[in-house]
């Protein structure tokens, strides 16, 4: 793994935490309007959570749809870094895919050229990550293997032990993000932070949720996370700012 993370020129694990800013849309009409927006916002990168997405909901055999919608957002975005994620229910998101249509739609995702990077649940099981982690990189994009708490905060030692798995399952960039009960919480996500993003090996992104963790995404950069995730229109999770707010104290806090 490289100490840095390279998309489509922007670097992460370098300079100021970089700024993403997910597209929840229900339609393609919205998410399009999404786009539209985030053109003129110009985040470092975008996300979108599929999840969201209606028409998920009558998926047979075929992801044409979605595939499609993809790459028309891939085109509005011209070259802002684009992440594909489907965000499970028990993670926290929308809605649930049968374990071989998830496997299928980030495969294909990732095949299709128009996504960057694909997000990859780590509780989808070792085997599942380690294999499709390994393909995406054959396919040429580069995955974010996740975890989401939103009912609390793992230890210290546990947050570095899942930060470090998904790591050693083939993640280019590890992703966690919990909910904290109380301040005590949050330092512990920090902690475990700095501890791993020490190893030197490579990015990190993590967070801490809430209005107790809204400190971990301005000041996460400081401990080694690599990116923050901000609100355009909607926050796609709890404590998320906006993103012109998000960037000005960023700017001053690292120095733009």
């Amino acid at each position: 793994m490289n100490a840095i993370v390279e998309v489509r020129g922007v670097r992460l694990g370098e300079g100021v935490p970089k700024i993403c800013v997910s597209m929840t849309g229900r339609t393609k009409e919205e998410l399009l309007e999404e786009a539209e927006l985030l053109r003129s916002i110009k985040p470092d990168f975008a996300e979108w959570r599929v999840d969201f997405f209606e028409a998920v909901d009558s998926l047979d055999d075929s992801f044409e749809e979605i595939l499609a919608v993809l790459a028309e957002l891939r085109e509005l975005l011209e070259n802002t870094p684009l992440i594909f994620t489907f965000r499970s229910s028990r993670e926290g998101g929308q809605r649930e895919l049968a374990e071989d249509k998830y496997i299928r739609l980030n495969r294909e995702a990732a095949a299709s050229g128009h996504a960057d990077m694909i997000d990859i649940e780590l509780f989808m099981g070792e085997n599942i990550v380690r294999e499709l982690a390994a393909e995406v990189r054959r396919i040429g994009a580069l995955s974010i293997v996740s975890n989401h708490d939103f009912h609390g905060t793992p230890s210290k030692e546990e947050l570095t032990a899942r930060l470090r798995l998904a790591r050693e399952l083939g993640a280019d960039v590890p992703k966690i993000a919990v909910m904290p009960h109380n301040p005590g919480d949050v330092l512990a996500l920090l902690e475990a932070t700095y501890i791993v993003s020490s190893d030197g090996i490579g990015p990190i992104i993590t967070m801490s949720m809430d209005r107790t963790g809204v400190v971990s995404r301005i000041a996460g950069g400081t401990f080694g996370s690599a990116l923050t995730f901000g609100a355009a229109k909607k926050a796609s999770a709890p404590g998320q700012l906006a993103v012109a707010e998000l960037r000005g104290i960023l700017n001053t806090l690292y120095g733009g």
